[in-house]
């Protein structure tokens, strides 16, 4: 990845550039000490003067109202509207036109930066004289949050609006908009800090400073990455709007870097100090200010995409390549619009421009499906095998790869600009989102209609939830989410909950990040020092016993700092590094074969495929596929291959059941799930199995509620249970107990004689229903 920069012969500026802002991804505003606000666009080429300030007035800063909630005032939902922070105390709300709407005396001395929040209801200033205001929409002031002995160079609003980021001379400092609240501050740099920005995506901080270094911090102040020292001070930094990339600006040098710091590009413009980075709205261009008089304008491209033995790059504004690997072919794909997003998966390349998706199958880039998107400003796109998810400013659109609309999941005060691959996850038939307003809540909707999951109430999970993603095979009743929360808990829950609360399982701790395998439903995860594989999640639903033998784990210390999961594609994780390189590690090929086997009901080859490889993770998984699948003897053979005597014997027990419906419910019972057991066994008519399964498990209130419900074994719950507390030499104290113990006689003789006949009735059914 690279930018291509272009930079006009003679600057159209006659002095010092000090901010730029973009309205739309082909038009920019510029301002100079010059006084002139010049209007540039980028489809034909054109530069012309917007306004001209009062000589005294010497522009600062310039920030667009936010297009989220401008929308619906121009075509396309254009901000209509900008504020410009000057050197004479003034901020000026403007409009697109270059009227100024309106003056406001601000601070003593220069405004230095001015900046709209998210959700466009505040403004922030920042000055000279120390202090950060809070303005209302219209330019009132609502409160003056900081004062303090030194200019502020730069501020930030936090991804909700209700946070600020400030510069205090080498501090940082993190002030909440409520009055009591306290605030977080930390030494940054070195040098006197120049400028800060705050990504409401990622939630990462970025600062430069005059000690030439740039640092990436998270939001509690912790440093993620710092930069070599450059020559010269860092005079700006822009996150671009997706969170993926930023942008460095320094005297003479611009840097394109990934997220976690490392760099991507550098380019050495002839330009003096660029004093301000603006990023357009579709993340695919960035315009600088430049010392000398020049706007310089940097285009991303040679994103590269890989998946499998095909490599697409963009190598123009408008063209990509296509490699296959294999055999060198290649393939040039022209578009006639500008390239905004792309994503290559499940065999089909997905192309999005300013006004149409293109959808390229592997098979054949000659005849794509295309069709219009109604606004070009698709922000993400995440591919399922079936389908694929457009995320743009009206919301979400599953496509299936035929262009045919098949949903728009609605979710209630939705934010689609800071959805990323984190935060939206999409299956067969279902789409997970998690909610910007409320993070401990995942909203679960089907794929194909659109219309939210089982009885329609969203999950909550107990803590923050930091990221969520699907499983990609096998039936949709059996589908599986899996979160990392806050606390960077791994958990695994069911999508669709079957007469009940969906269950929940912790699967691990410290998992920095994790990725669905795309053929099978195996689960890779970076978990503190290793590299976990869980070759058979559904195992902590089956026998958590067994969970920790369905593993492979391997030491991580090879991929460095912070490395992540790009994806798991067959047998090979692909994990990036903190330097970001790319590192591919192998897993075994058989627990792929073995899933494949079982989901074919091909059980005698899943244990000759064990019998042959001879590997303990193997048998385990065997083990927990076939008890999930209630297949009896596989499981025997494979628990005894794990020598787990205790649930062989079990099992062996289970056999010995004669109806169908009795044994599945000790499966159930067998894989912890007494409600499931016990509901098929109340189905299945069989009421004395499910009396005698809640006395076995001492369960007695729910035992006798059942025989009191159906008018049976009432006295054969109270002979039991007057056993056991004889047992344990203790006396009845239950209300319940002691009340239907008045009204019933216990003979045993009479109990053993109906229990004897139960088990008569129900060998006699299952005799019926062989036959």
């Amino acid at each position: 990845m690279r930018l291509k920069i272009s930079l006009a012969k003679e600057p159209k500026h006659t002095e010092l550039v000090s901010s730029v802002g973009w309205t739309t991804a082909d038009e920019l505003y510029s301002c100079s000490d010059d006084h002139a606000i010049l209007k540039w666009s980028l489809l034909t080429n054109e530069t012309s003067q917007l306004a001209k300030l009062p000589a005294e007035v010497y522009a600062t800063d310039i920030h667009w109202f936010p297009k989220v909630v401008g929308g619906g005032k121009g075509k396309k939902g254009e901000s209509d509207v900008f504020v410009l922070t000057s050197t004479d105390g003034k901020f000026h709300l403007i409009s697109r036109l270059g009227r100024v709407e309106k003056s406001v005396e601000a601070h003593k001395g220069a405004v230095l930066s001015g900046r709209w929040s998210y959700d466009g209801t505040a403004m922030a200033t920042a000055g000279e004289d120390g202090q950060v205001r809070i303005w209302s929409r219209s330019g009132m002031l609502r409160s003056t949050m900081v004062q303090q002995g030194t200019p502020v160079y730069s501020l930030a609003w936090g991804p909700d609006s209700d946070q600020i980021l400030y510069t205090s001379g080498r501090q940082l400092i993190v002030k909440p908009l409520q009055a009591n609240a306290k605030p977080i501050q930390w030494k940054g740099h070195e040098g006197v800090i120049l400028k800060v920005d705050w990504n409401a995506v990622n939630n990462l901080i970025l600062s430069g400073g005059e000690d030439c270094r740039y640092k990436v911090w998270d939001s509690y102040g912790r440093l993620l990455f710092t930069s070599q020292v450059h020559d010269y001070p860092i005079t700006s930094v822009s996150w671009a709007p997706d969170g993926e990339l930023f942008a460095v600006g320094s005297f003479n040098t611009l840097r394109l870097c990934d997220k976690t710091g490392w760099s991507y590009a550098l380019e050495k413009p002839n330009t003096g100090s660029v004093f301000n980075i603006a990023w357009s709205s579709d993340g695919t261009q960035i315009a600088g200010a430049c010392g000398n008089g020049h706007v310089i304008f940097g285009h991303v491209i040679e994103r590269r995409l890989e998946w499998k033995n095909y490599e697409a790059t963009v190598t123009d504004r408008k063209s990509i390549q296509v490699r296959n690997v294999m055999d060198d072919a290649r393939e040039k794909l022209d578009f006639r619009d500008r390239i905004i997003k792309t994503s290559l998966a499940f065999g089909h390349l997905v192309v999005a421009t300013t006004s149409q998706c293109y959808v390229y199958s592997t098979k054949n880039w000659n005849t794509p499906m295309i069709f219009d998107l109604k606004e070009g400003t698709v922000t993400l796109i995440v591919q399922t095998e079936k389908h694929f998810a457009l995320v743009d400013s009206s919301g979400i659109q599953v496509y299936s790869y035929e262009g045919r609309m098949q949903a728009s999941p609605k979710v209630p005060g939705l934010r689609p600009d800071v959805l990323n691959v984190q935060t939206l996850s999409i299956s067969n038939d279902a789409v997970a989102i998690r909610d910007k307003k409320d993070e401990k809540v995942v909203h679960l909707f089907d794929a194909t209609s659109g219309k939210p999951l089982g009885d329609g109430k969203p999950f909550v999970h107990k803590l923050e939830v930091a990221e969520v993603t699907l499983d990609q095979c096998g039936p949709a009743a059996e589908r599986r989410l899996a979160i990392v929360d806050k606390n960077r808990d791994l958990y695994l829950a069911q999508v669709r909950a079957v007469g009940g609360a969906r269950k929940v399982i912790k699967l691990g701790t410290m998992v920095h990040s994790m990725s669905w395998n795309d053929e099978t439903n195996m689960l890779a995860a970076l978990q503190d020092t290793k590299l976990v594989v869980y070759y058979f999640p559904n195992a902590v639903y089956v026998d958590k016993d067994i969970l920790p033998k369905t593993l492979m784990e391997k030491d991580a210390t090879e991929f460095g700092k912070n490395p992540q999961i790009v994806n798991f594609l067959g047998n090979h994780v692909i994990i990036r590094r903190a330097d970001g390189s790319l590192v591919s590690t192998g897993v075994s090929p058989y627990p792929s074969m073995l899933h494949s086997y079982v989901s074919n009901s091909r059980w005698d080859d899943a244990v000759r495929l064990c019998r042959f490889v001879k590997d303990e993770a193997l048998w385990a998984c065997l083990a927990a596929m076939a008890a999930y699948a209630k297949d009896l003897n596989t499981a025997e053979v494979a628990y005894a291959a794990i020598d787990e005597v205790d649930k062989v014997q079990y099992i062996l027990h289970i056999k010995e059941i004669p109806s169908k419906e009795a044994r599945n419910a000790e499966m159930a019972l067998f894989c912890g799930s007494p409600q499931d057991a016990e509901g098929i066994l109340l189905q299945s008519g069989l009421v004395f199995r499910a009396i005698q399964m809640n006395i076995n498990l001492y369960n007695w209130d729910r035992a006798l509620e059942l025989a009191v419900k159906h008018k049976t074994h009432v006295d054969t719950v109270l002979a039991f249970r007057q056993k056991y507390l004889e047992k344990f030499g203790r006396n009845e104290k239950s209300k319940r107990f002691l009340q239907y113990a008045e009204g019933v006689e216990v003979d045993w003789q009479k109990i053993e004689a109906k229990i004897e006949m139960e088990q008569q009735k129900e060998r006699e059914k299952a005799a019926t229903v062989r036959r």
